[in-house]
């Protein structure tokens, strides 16, 4: 039986791990938090679980939380320009019955670190250097790191020929009680803006370990408007700052949030972050090789809420990696050729977060307004560019390219009589 080391309890290093276990692996998580340190620590930026990645995670009975967690079936995004709403589309989630949800991770990863060791793995608690890792190559077919600071991080070298568009990011984020239902929609619908001044704001349903409740997201680039925390406020002020400058940019959003109130006293959370793309094998000072995975070697933009999906599908291209590969041995070619796998799905991710997160740097462009218009008029655009959060591969069809976008556009009201 092949034994894999996977360092860190993440989003995608917990969903490898139950894969690998499904498949008859001996597999072993190393990790520095306990999962009731994690239970009872400080929240991490709230991320979507799409309709593809929650199919992925019923296939190891990693679901616990659909008849608990909203189900957002619905989301509407607004552009915003000079606090005025200048477009508003809403779209399904998905084109069947599927829906998104969004669990806060304490919830999350707890729970799947207890499943794990429930279902035989292996779990040490501990913290791990790079030394550590040296001597654990003697002991393990394969190491798969998924904690992505510190020295284990220092391992995979930047990788600019893939991606070279870093913008620093400040983060802030509340988990809400209080808010005002969507005038028309249902209460589980979720909300997005991008707005022309300041950044984006992600509005949605979300389970928090106190139950549904709101999580309300603002990213900006470092020094714009919406990076209004550099003295690292208390919840309280945070959630007021948060307020006015919905009131400012999003008056809609404002609208629903103007009575709002922490959760807990853990509920917010303000970070700095680069997105950046790292080379996936580290070579220990052994001259032992480790394999990079999802935010270590490929950090999402969080303007577009990816990263729950990139992880989804890093676990997904390195499970089947490792089963292709049978007895062969977890060489640096094998590594390289699994980031590969992956990275036809995450250079698409990275695509659409620097589309969606530039396209306003200037005037928006005439063929954009277009589709925005379109868009509202026409549920079947709205449909296809809320479904694309999913699956962002389809932006590159049509709406990355002008001419597409306009030849779609065409087609879709000719299918409907206009």
């Amino acid at each position: 039986m092949r034994k894999i080391l996977i360092v860190g309890a993440g989003h995608a290093g917990l969903h490898l791990a139950h894969g690998l276990l499904t498949h008859g692996y001996d597999v072993t998580v190393i990790t520095g938090q306990s999962s009731l340190e994690i239970r009872t620590g400080r929240p991490s930026i709230s991320q979507f679980t799409f309709p593809t990645a929650l199919e992925y995670e019923r296939k190891f009975n990693l679901d616990f939380w659909s008849a608990l967690s909203p189900q957002i079936r619905e989301q509407k995004l607004f552009m915003y320009m000079g606090g005025a709403p200048v477009a508003t589309l809403s779209g399904s989630s998905h084109p069947g019955n599927g829906y998104t949800v969004s669990v806060d991770r304490r919830v999350k990863m707890a729970d799947w670190l207890e499943f794990f060791e429930d279902r035989g793995g292996k779990v040490v608690i501990h913290g791990v250097t790079v030394t550590d890792l040296d001597y654990f190559s003697r002991m393990f077919d394969l190491i798969v790191v998924a904690v992505g600071h510190g020295e284990l991080g220092q391992l995979f070298a930047n990788d600019t020929s893939r991606f070279s568009g870093t913008r620093p990011r400040s983060i802030a984020q509340a988990y809400i009680y209080d808010v005002w239902p969507d005038p028309n929609e249902s209460e589980n619908i979720g909300w997005a803006a991008v707005t022309q001044e300041a950044g984006n704001i992600i509005f949605i349903p979300a389970l928090s370990q106190e139950g549904p409740c709101h999580s309300l997201l603002m990213v900006d680039k470092k020094g714009s408007p919406m990076d209004a925390w550099p003295d690292r406020p208390g919840p309280e002020e945070q959630l007021r700052r948060m307020k006015d400058l919905t009131r400012k940019y999003a008056p809609e959003f404002f609208d629903r949030v103007r009575d709002a109130e922490l959760v807990d006293g853990r509920s917010t959370l303000v970070e700095d972050l680069t997105p950046q793309v790292r080379n996936p094998v580290g070579t220990l000072p052994s001259g032992g090789k480790v394999l990079g995975m999802a935010d270590v070697v490929v950090t999402m933009d969080p303007f577009v809420g990816q990263t729950w999906n990139n992880s989804t599908r890093c676990a997904e291209a390195y499970l089947e990696g490792i089963l292709a590969h049978e007895d062969r041995p977890f060489d640096e070619d094998f590594m390289v050729s699994a980031f590969e796998s992956f990275w036809r799905f995450g250079q698409d991710n990275q695509m659409w977060a620097e589309f969606a997160s530039t396209m306003w740097e200037a005037d928006l462009p005439d063929y954009l307004q277009n589709v925005m218009g379109a868009a509202s008029q026409y549920r079947e655009i709205a449909d296809r560019w809320i479904q694309g959060w999913d699956c962002p591969s389809d932006y590159k069809s049509w709406l990355f390219d002008p001419e597409e976008a306009q030849k779609y556009i065409a087609e879709v009201v000719a299918r409907h009589g206009g």
